[in-house]
């Protein structure tokens, strides 16, 4: 019998997720500051031929009949994000009261539809004035961030209840600060190892506050996962994957729960700890109400001797000929249930809600319509083994597809569809593909 929205639970909670710089578009309007993605974009050849966030989905003005789409494929929960810029254009001081108005008009219009607001408060968008002043690389960022959370708290906490601090910090610190492919566009480990430190103790820190000023409050945060298996049984593939697991899975989710930063297993790793401060370790700690939980694939581990302080690399899906999404990423449904279970298994794990996941696939309109039967089979399969980590026991209390509308993704610009709603980017047309007609009809 094929599962229905019945075999999880009246209280399993279903929904779509959002970002805030990836939709809204309106970079300039009504005060909101710069932030470090609207200078990003403007730097030649590090996104996908030159696209911008600029307008993206013009859901700062469209957000009315988003909504309303949103409410006829009955999706109920929403999980968006508060652009920091928008809300505090120097990062600090200031409140721009338009700003806060956008997001009063989105709170109120959701919930007189019945749709659940879910608030992430950092989705990926420093204010560009805090990154003059060393953004995640100073250690100020924390208290930065207390005061613009406790502003939203203020502000909508009346109205708000569910609250995410950040959004895979895994990715936002590597990708910004060692690579250099993301806003802020810096390279090296010292950037990596502080901005991971800073974030890891924002993102408790912000948690406090949100308890501080709202006891009733349900607040998590969310992480990017990867199940991760070795190339081969060999001994150097098996540490290698254990090495990137440690990366991909581990560090920012264990000084959370109080078990300190996995440095053991890469020596490079040790070097963080130039940054910890006498309470720190005890800072970093939080015990959430529950845990976000983001995967789209997994990662195959080969031992490599040129990787520097990793010796590991990923062996593409490309090489090893497996199906893929328009993202180059294995299509891997397993990887979630597995995912579920590792994270279920550490001690004093609060339940996990799955607050991103989704497939991109070269979409095409024909007559009007988007025919997307690969994403269909996705998420379908995705759900089947959401529920059979359920049945084995896992504390798993929702889902979120990622995401909506189709969207600005970051470095790849608007080339990858996720979406379960097409956009035409040029005239901002709206068209529902058939994976969204097939969620609706799941939700029904």
């Amino acid at each position: 019998m094929p599962l229905t929205k019945k075999s999880f639970g009246e209280d399993f909670i279903w929904g779509v997720s959002t970002a805030a710089y990836q939709i809204e578009g309106a970079h300039n309007l009504d005060g909101k500051g710069l932030s470090i993605w609207d200078v990003f974009v403007q730097k030649r050849n590090k996104i996908f031929k030159n696209h911008s966030g600029d307008i993206a989905c013009d859901f700062y003005n469209q957000y009315t009949q988003d909504l309303y789409l949103m409410y006829s494929l009955n999706i109920r929960n929403y999980r968006f994000s508060i652009a920091w810029s928008r809300i505090l254009p120097e990062g600090t001081g200031t409140i721009n009261p338009l700003g806060i108005d956008f997001y009063n008009r989105l709170i109120d219009l959701s919930l007189e539809l019945g749709i659940t607001p879910w608030v992430t408060l950092y989705h990926w968008d420093l204010p560009h004035a805090l990154e003059k002043k060393g953004g995640w690389l100073n250690r100020d960022v924390k208290e930065w961030f207390g005061n613009y959370v406790a502003v939203c708290v203020r502000s909508f906490g009346d109205r708000v209840k569910n609250w995410m601090v950040l959004n895979e910090p895994a990715v936002f610190t590597a990708a910004g600060y060692f690579f250099g492919v993301h806003a802020p566009g810096k390279k090296g480990i010292d950037y990596f190892l502080a901005a991971a430190h800073h974030a890891t103790l924002a993102q408790a820190h912000g948690a406090r506050i949100i308890k501080s000023l709202q006891k009733d409050s349900f607040v998590g945060t969310t992480f990017s996962c990867s199940h991760v298996e070795p190339f081969s049984a060999r001994e150097k593939d098996i540490r290698a994957a254990q090495r990137a697991d440690v990366l991909l899975n581990r560090l920012f989710i264990e000084p959370l729960l109080g078990k300190g930063y996995p440095t053991s297993e890469i020596k490079i790793l040790k070097r963080i700890e130039k940054y910890i401060k006498q309470n720190d370790e005890q800072d970093l700690k939080f015990d959430m109400d529950f845990i976000g939980v983001q995967n789209y694939t997994r990662e195959i581990i080969r031992h490599s001797l040129f990787v520097p302080y990793l010796q590991a690399k990923i062996v593409s899906a490309k090489d090893r000929k497996v199906s893929m999404t328009a993202m180059k990423w294995e299509v891997y449904p397993e990887s979630m249930y597995h995912i579920l279970k590792k994270f279920h298994a550490y001690e004093n794990m609060p339940p996990l809600i799955i607050t991103e996941n989704g497939a991109a696939f070269p979409d095409q309109v024909e007559n009007n319509r988007v025919d997307d039967p690969k994403r269909v089979q996705y998420l379908q399969a995705i759900i089947e083994q959401v529920y059979r980590a359920k049945q084995e026991g896992v504390q798993v209390n929702g889902y979120f597809a990622w995401t909506f509308l189709d969207n600005f993704e970051w470095a790849e610009g608007y080339e990858p569809r996720f979406g379960l709603v097409y956009v035409d980017f040029e005239t901002q047309q709206r068209i529902i593909k058939s994976s969204g007609h097939w969620y609706a009809d799941f939700l029904k």
